[in-house]
């Protein structure tokens, strides 16, 4: 299975911006995932003409609104080069080519300056981090000083037992989905944070707030039976174009994929004991070590 079909089949799906969002009743899908993103953007009060960081950007799409929306010059960085070339292309055709860019790189060594970056984004993405404290340690030292960090980070919830089996067993079907080593606790984001050098000033589960869950979209339990043969039909139109080589070949294992994947999301998120959306807020001092360095 190639990470490339993966991305095209979430894109196909899903959009240019790959990841969750809160809804709010008579708000549709698209709505609710470019206020997720304005959220952000208004957060760390971005202004027009800074220079933003979005740290494992995706495909683009979250990079490109946010840009649109604040006026400021976006680089998304991600080290997937599928996916960085798809970002470039989605930045030609939406014709932000001039305010964004985007550049293959490893989020755990950012190949860029100190103190460079006027604020610094990432949306479900250092859930990606080997080690959270490393991660946020490299984000602290390309923000300016007395400048922001925010993200919305995949976490376990305060509801997670880990002595739970049940618990135990969704969790690792979030750790094969996402490829992940770990997901690390609300808690441990916080302390890693704080380790790193920032003051968190304010964080949440935004998950909590939503009148119609993140997971919704995805929930078959809310499925009609017209829309459950609309899904069978398209599983067996997969397979029929992957026999024919009118699609990638891996594409019906992808769908295999992602059905499990969605099932462990979704179960996660009826227990509450994972979110996709643990907000955060932190700053890093105006007067750090970092700055003082370069005086």
């Amino acid at each position: 299975m190639t990470y490339h079909v993966v991305t095209r089949t979430y894109e196909s799906r899903w959009g240019e911006s790959l990841h969750f969002a809160s809804r709010w009743k008579g708000e549709t899908f698209r709505e609710s995932i470019k206020r997720h993103e304005h959220f952000i953007a208004l957060q760390l009060g971005l202004e027009p003409g800074q220079k933003v960081l979005d740290v494992g950007c995706g495909i683009g799409g979250p990079a490109i609104e946010i840009s649109r929306f604040s006026k400021t010059s976006v680089t998304g960085l991600n080290n997937n080069e599928y996916q960085i070339n798809r970002a470039k292309e989605l930045n030609r055709l939406h014709g932000t080519d001039k305010i964004c860019n985007f550049v293959q790189g490893d989020f755990m060594n950012i190949p860029f300056p100190d103190n460079t970056s006027d604020a610094v984004y990432a949306i479900e993405a250092t859930v990606h981090a080997p080690d959270a404290y490393e991660c946020y340690k490299e984000i602290h030292r390309v923000l300016k000083p007395g400048q922001c960090f925010a993200a919305y980070e995949s976490s376990m919830t305060t509801s997670f037992d880990p002595t739970n089996p049940e618990h135990q067993k969704i969790k690792a079907e979030l750790l094969l989905g996402g490829g992940l080593v770990d997901i690390r606790s609300t808690t441990k984001v916080l302390e890693a944070l704080k380790e790193a050098g920032f003051e968190v000033i304010w964080s949440k589960n935004i998950a909590e707030d939503s009148p119609i869950p993140w997971y919704f979209p995805m929930d078959k339990s809310n499925y009609s039976p017209s829309r459950n043969i609309v899904g069978l039909l398209n599983r067996n139109m997969v397979k029929a174009l992957e026999l024919v080589g009118l699609a990638p070949k891996g594409s019906d294992k992808v769908q295999d994929f992602i059905e499990r994947v969605t099932k462990g999301l979704v179960q996660g998120g009826k227990k509450e004991i994972f979110t996709p959306m643990f907000f955060f807020l932190a700053r890093k001092s105006a007067d750090s070590d970092d700055h003082k360095r370069h005086l």
